[in-house]
């Protein structure tokens, strides 16, 4: 049995990591500290003898033993971490050195979620893996972009000077359940709306595209590269690489929902990525890893659990 830290553990991701784990036969170690973690998320894991959770913040340093450390924590939507900016990049920068400390003391394996921010806006497309990116490192969203960016950065360092065992993926856009209805993403905020009947929000003309990776698919990727050899420690591009415009989504969403919700228009926020599609040649070579669940299940089942979430 391998001991396991998940920090962010009760989030929307770092969940459905804690119950893949717990179903392979690991004793999970779920650290979070509930900024946006949620308790029901992880409620029907309290049950598990090989579950454990610890309220913690990573800005401060943790002192257990663990054979691996998946580092989730931190705010990931635009609502959520520019509420407290300062506070995101500590959580990043301060969290992966606490992170890679207690990983260099435990000899542990360790991933960094990172994410397809750190590409910023790109000016290449698809992203691949060795494009440096195109963020604006004073804007708004630049707490969550340059702090992911510094985390990576502190991973190879300590790869390169202390000979850790790390690992790095990037995330692209995921969706599904245990999302937030308020996390101001887009497939949350429509699918919302238009179970409410409310005026379905896009910003610009919604021509702006993002590749959707339902949460299954996210999760299988993020394990296949802990549990790929010492030598591919990444960056891997973990997403979906087909296409999709934000109207295009609304749309879909409205269906499903069957939904009388009229979609209106907003001016874009700043620095909003006009494109996002991950290049996953390397995923695919590297972990035999590629999304099954096509866009329009996926979303089906997104749509059902925030019509349970509201009727509560």
């Amino acid at each position: 049995m391998t001991r396991i830290v998940v920090t962010g553990g009760a989030g929307f991701i770092g969940s459905h990591i804690c119950e893949r784990l717990l179903a392979a036969g690991h004793e999970v170690l779920c650290v979070d500290n509930f900024f946006t973690g949620r308790r029901q998320n992880i409620s029907p894991m309290l049950k598990n003898s090989s579950f454990e959770l610890i309220r913690h913040d990573v800005t401060f340093p943790l002192y257990i033993e663990t054979d691996q450390i998946y580092n989730l924590a931190c705010p990931a939507s635009p609502v959520h971490y520019q509420f407290d900016p300062v506070q995101t990049t500590k959580t990043s920068v301060h969290g992966a050195i606490n992170m890679l400390g207690l990983a260099k003391r435990t000899k542990a394996k360790i991933l960094q979620a990172s994410t397809s921010e750190v590409y910023g806006d790109p000016a290449i497309h698809p992203q691949v893996e060795s494009y440096w990116g195109n963020v604006n490192p004073i804007g708004p969203r630049a707490c969550y972009d340059e702090g992911k960016r510094c985390a990576e950065t502190l991973f190879f360092d300590y790869y390169r000077q202390h000979k850790l065992r790390i690992k790095v993926v990037r995330i692209f856009n995921t969706y599904g359940p245990r999302m937030l209805p308020d996390d101001g993403r887009v497939v949350s905020n429509f699918a919302v709306q238009a179970l409410k009947g409310e005026p379905i929000t896009v910003y610009g003309k919604g021509d702006q595209t993002r590749s959707f990776c339902y949460v299954d698919d996210t999760v299988d990727g993020i394990i296949r590269l802990m549990e790929a050899p010492d030598d591919v420690t990444g960056p891997v591009n973990i997403g979906n690489p087909v296409e999709t415009t934000v109207y295009e989504l609304a749309e879909k969403i409205i269906k499903l929902a069957k939904s009388s919700s009229k979609i209106i228009h907003k001016p874009l926020p700043q620095d909003d990525p006009v494109r996002r599609r991950p290049d996953i040649a390397i995923a695919k070579g590297k972990l035999a890893w590629e999304p099954k669940v096509a866009l329009d299940d996926g979303l089906e089942r997104t749509v059902q659990f925030f019509r349970g979430l509201l009727a509560q």
